[in-house]
């Protein structure tokens, strides 16, 4: 599979996400959409708790005092970063159990876009946890040495910044895993390909991300962007 141009244009991208948000109310996806609206409920509602009671104190601790005269600053750009951190961790969790209801998603985004009802046939549920596994290492490899940065006094100012830019790129993995897979595609040609539209998956990625820390839209962020992400692709996609 190769993607055209347009598809690295992040405006562009982000436009996908809107129209995977709008489609959620198409009737021919509630069936699919239950359980992993339900996941994203439950394992949301814990994030929030913990972030309630745990995040103002972690953050205070990893502010050295030499830099609490920019705690104006600071406090917000790592309380951003601590619950994107809570939420990346969490949704990656979420996806891993969710993972087998969101490739039947992608399929039937698929089907309903191109009016073909066999589009898009999802894959083994086995092969499916593999490459969550797989692309949950990739991301979990690179997210340690990135927090480890929250701890280096100087270097941390710079940690949310850093963060973000992975959040973004990790969730548009995530999401753009699901309708890749049900094309054949393994995880090596899935990062690939998102490398050649590398912009407009930030991009892509980026919205997702910022969706998934609000409260309440977090809940249906996930099956949006699976469905927003089939689109994505389908429509830049080169015949």
């Amino acid at each position: 599979m190769q993607l055209s141009k347009k598809g690295n244009n992040p405006v562009l991208a982000v436009g996908y996400f809107f129209r995977g948000l709008r489609l959620l109310t198409d009737p021919q996806l509630r069936a699919f959409l239950i359980i992993p609206v339900l996941i994203n409920l439950v394992l949301y509602s814990v994030v929030l708790a913990l972030g309630y009671f745990y995040v103002s104190d972690l953050i205070d601790q990893f502010i050295p005092d030499w830099l609490q005269w920019l705690n104006w600053i600071l406090w917000p750009l790592f309380f951003i970063s601590f619950f994107i951190a809570g939420f990346f961790s969490f949704t990656v969790l979420a996806n891993l159990i969710a993972a087998p209801f969101y490739g039947k998603l992608a399929a039937k985004t698929l089907s309903i876009i191109t009016g073909e009802g066999g589009a898009g046939e999802e894959q083994p549920l086995t092969k499916v946890m593999v490459a969550e596994l797989k692309r949950i290492g990739y991301l979990v490899v690179r997210a340690l040495p990135l927090l480890l940065l929250f701890i280096i006094p100087g270097i941390n100012v710079i940690a949310p910044f850093l963060w973000a830019l992975f959040g973004a790129w990790g969730m548009a993995l995530e999401y753009m895993a699901y309708p890749l897979e049900n094309e054949g595609m393994l995880f090596t040609e899935q990062k690939q390909l998102a490398k050649s539209i590398r912009l407009g998956a930030l991009g892509f990625g980026g919205i997702t991300m910022a969706g998934l820390t609000l409260p309440l839209l977090n809940i249906v962020v996930a099956p949006a962007a699976v469905i927003g992400a089939t689109i994505y692709l389908h429509e830049v996609k080169q015949d």
